[in-house]
């Protein structure tokens, strides 16, 4: 039996709509620094998070920035930007 999809975003912990984020960006999927280090499964793993969160995420961060430095959700929650970020989402009406 596979794992039920998660209901709460991943960063804020809201119960609201979910969208997938790759932790490695797809735009980069294809640049050979990731092609030739990486697996297309670890390339096709991501998190469920709010559209605030993703949103912020990707105003916060360059798709390198990501896919280089912030490609994991605990190194995502340790990041200053995202941080701030979060809990602004958090203090937000569904």
């Amino acid at each position: 039996m596979s794992n039920p999809t998660p209901k709460t975003c991943a960063l804020c912990d809201r119960a609201v709509p979910l969208t997938f984020h790759h932790l490695i960006p797809r735009k980069v999927h294809r640049r050979n620094h990731f092609a030739k280090r990486y697996t297309k499964e670890k390339l096709a793993q991501g998190i469920n998070i709010c559209r605030r969160c993703h949103n912020g995420i990707h105003n916060a961060h360059d798709e390198m920035t990501l896919a280089k430095t912030l490609n994991t959700l605990e190194k995502l929650r340790r990041d200053a930007k995202v941080r701030r970020h979060v809990e602004w989402v958090r203090t937000q009406k569904k």
